[in-house]
């Protein structure tokens, strides 16, 4: 057939017109899809907001002088007794504070651990369980309150009567990647399946907080976990966190609540690797071969240099800190860590001298002349020594880790201070939100070290990242995880109150293990896997 032919026939010739006609339609289909697409989807897959933002808000403290529970008249530190309760349900709060300082959130935190010989035996760092850690025992921590900035939300009803005038202490606004779910706003649980581990399962569990060994009769603590409201906190899984911490080296920095801490790190990892011991009387080292993981324990008191030699009008002897100064002794480590949990609050309430800009401006439990005004108390040098320690860790040059600030730990002394007869005794659940009673002094501690994290994170400097993880409120109504009189296995000790009615020596700051403490790495795994992967999450 010749090209003539074709062109002579009529059905042939229709064809390439019925072709054009199709291919028109399938085009003007195609741009349809396409510009319907680009008008309901604005925000490309993959893109994302990454910037962070600080909001200022003005908080009036109460005027303070020293702040001791036994003089101040007006600060409630009574806490009622707990009822029987199923579902534990918190009054919403504004409390996921997950603040993010970094300039570079692709930039992932490298792997660097410390090797065998890293931490000298030069550094001052005092960690022996001998030592600091009996010396924390007699004095039980006093009262502390890390305070925690708590990202607000679009959540009005969180200004509930119950919890507003806490909320109006939060101290600024943020967006940060994990914005999608606030882990601290939610409901305790009781979980039927029990503790990841036990006291015969973990064999490094400080006696004090051994309170089954010790003793105690009930369990029921260990079976509360926390659920946020929008999302799921998983259990602890320590395969999961060996792997996100691969190469890597995890430092737990402060006084023995954040021992407490490291202690239910290590008894959660224990189950599925015994870790090698790599540490010595100065400091605590764990090794996880498996993924070259190191746990380490940097003990410091009050994350401030501090020293007894004379100064000034104070003599030898009295505890003197330079609150303008970062405790050197865990400060020369840093560049080496790739995650820092740290926390301080509750040697504040013990005696000291405080020094800034050369001079002696203050003290707790100590001052020589009282017709001359202090000009800094114990619950204003602790929010100074928050802003001075963060400022430090996010200007360091070399410094480009995670560090994450465990707000304050609640005590729950009822009728009484730690020393004054204060006691938590037969606590076996958590409060109920109508039981909750505010304490004054944790409040406080709770609001300065707000502002000091605010003020330190806006002098970032560094690629580093800056997260608090608010632990203060939800804990308030944990009562029931202390060790309480269950601090020795011995056979004899008290229990009860005797026929005075006084109540035995007792620990109500340190927590049981297994217990409530447990939650606290959940939430640092959770915080450490947003960091690592993204800003997942998963619905609840």
């Amino acid at each position: 057939m010749t090209l003539a032919s074709l062109r002579g026939s009529a059905k042939m010739a229709a064809m390439p017109r019925g072709l054009t006609s199709v291919a028109a339609s399938v085009l003007i289909l195609a741009m349809f899809l396409i510009f319907a697409s680009w008008l309901f989807v604005p925000y490309p897959l993959g893109s994302a907001v990454r910037g962070y933002f600080y909001v200022d808000r003005k908080i009036v403290l109460p005027a303070y002088t020293i702040i001791d529970q036994s003089a101040d008249k007006n600060v409630d530190y009574s806490y009622s007794n707990s009822l029987s309760v199923s579902n534990v349900e918190l009054p919403a709060r504004s409390s996921n504070r997950s603040s993010v300082v970094g300039s570079d959130e692709s930039a992932r935190v490298s792997a660097r651990s410390f090797d065998k010989d890293s931490l000298s035996s030069e550094s001052n760092v005092e960690l022996s369980s001998s030592g600091k850690d009996s010396a924390e025992s007699k004095y039980n921590e006093m009262q502390e309150k890390p305070v925690v900035l708590s990202k607000l939300s679009s959540r009005a009803t969180e200004n509930n009567a119950s919890d507003s005038s806490f909320a109006s202490r939060n101290a600024s606004e943020s967006n940060s990647v994990d914005s999608g779910c606030d882990l601290y706003n939610g409901k305790w649980f009781y979980d039927p399946q029990g503790p990841s581990y036990t006291n015969n399962s973990c064999p490094i569990i400080t006696q004090m907080q051994n309170c089954q060994g010790n003793g105690r009769p009930d369990k029921e603590y260990e079976n509360w976990r926390w659920k946020p409201s929008k999302c799921e906190l998983p259990r602890f899984d320590p395969k999961k966190f060996l792997e996100l911490m691969r190469g890597k080296t995890l430092a737990f920095i402060g006084d023995s609540v954040a021992r407490n801490q490291m202690e239910s790190m290590l008894c959660l990892l224990w189950q599925v690797e015994v870790p090698k011991n790599r540490g010595n009387r100065r400091m605590q080292r764990w090794y996880f071969k498996s993924k070259s993981v190191m746990i380490v324990r940097i003990w410091s008191s009050w994350l401030v240099q501090e020293t007894t030699e004379n100064f000034d009008f104070a003599p030898e002897g009295v505890t003197k800190l330079h609150l303008d100064a970062p405790d050197d002794k865990f400060m020369e480590f840093i560049p080496k860590i790739d995650v820092i949990v740290i926390s301080s609050g509750h040697w504040f309430a013990k005696q000291s001298a405080y020094i800034l800009n050369n001079e002696i401006v203050g003290g707790q439990l100590w001052w020589p002349d009282q017709s001359r005004p202090m000009k800094v108390n114990n619950v204003e040098a602790f929010g100074i020594s928050v802003e001075t320690v963060l400022s430090a860790i996010l200007t360091h040059p070399n410094y480009t880790g995670l560090t994450i600030v465990r707000t304050y730990s609640p005590d729950h002394y009822e009728g009484g201070a730690w020393n004054t007869g204060g006691s938590c005794t037969g606590k076996e659940k958590p409060l109920a939100p109508s039981e909750l009673v505010e304490n004054g002094f944790t409040n406080v501690m709770h609001e300065k070290q707000v502002l000091g994290f605010d003020h330190a994170a806006k002098k970032a400097t560094n690629k580093s990242k800056l997260r608090l993880m608010d632990i203060t409120r939800i804990f308030g109504y944990r009562h029931d995880g202390h060790p309480g009189p269950y601090r020795s296995p011995d056979p004899n000790k008290m229990t009860k109150r005797g026929p005075d009615g006084k109540p035995p020596p007792q620990d109500c700051l340190h927590w049981c293990m297994p217990g409530p403490v447990d939650t606290w790495n959940e939430l640092v795994l959770e915080t450490i896997r947003r960091e690592f992967e993204g800003d997942q999450y998963s619905s609840s």
